[in-house]
């Protein structure tokens, strides 16, 4: 009995993941965390990881050199750079390529916050939002711009 049902869970998350696995091959990821931790250069990355504060985040967002990343969304590996633990990445919602922590994204799929997977379309959509100052310093609301 117990071996039926090892079989059966090791079958099931083995077909759970398969069609997920070509979508990482192709160098895709998911976002495992919410944060504002995009950025356009890596140094811009370094400063905002270590030193983030509501004034240096705004100064960033306003200055188009921060992004937010959302858990869940799909983006498209562009370059890695293991010695730093960084990964340049694109999303077809947003313009230019920005940099995260690798550690940010997962091979294997998570959930977005409407309990979906996502998966690369030829729709654009967004994966990394901006903030829009306004809202950066008293206001969990987030302005998100979604085409799906």
């Amino acid at each position: 009995m117990l071996i039926s049902l090892a079989a059966a869970l090791l079958f099931t998350s083995r077909g759970f993941a398969a069609p997920y696995d070509d979508i990482a091959a192709k160098g895709y990821r998911w976002a495992n965390t919410n944060g504002l931790v995009a950025c356009l250069s890596k140094d811009d990355l370094r400063e905002i990881i270590k030193h983030q504060t509501d004034e240096t985040g705004l100064q960033m967002i306003e200055q188009l050199r921060a992004y937010y990343l959302i858990e869940g969304a799909i983006v498209q590996v562009v370059l890695e750079d293991a010695a730093s633990g960084m990964s340049q990445i694109h999303s077809a919602g947003i313009g230019p390529d920005v940099w995260t922590l690798t550690k940010f994204l997962s091979r294997h799929p998570i959930r977005n916050t409407d309990g979906e997977i996502e998966v690369p379309t030829s729709e654009p959509h967004h994966a990394l939002m901006k903030f829009p100052a306004e809202k950066w310093s008293n206001s969990v609301a987030v302005l998100v711009e979604l085409t799906r």
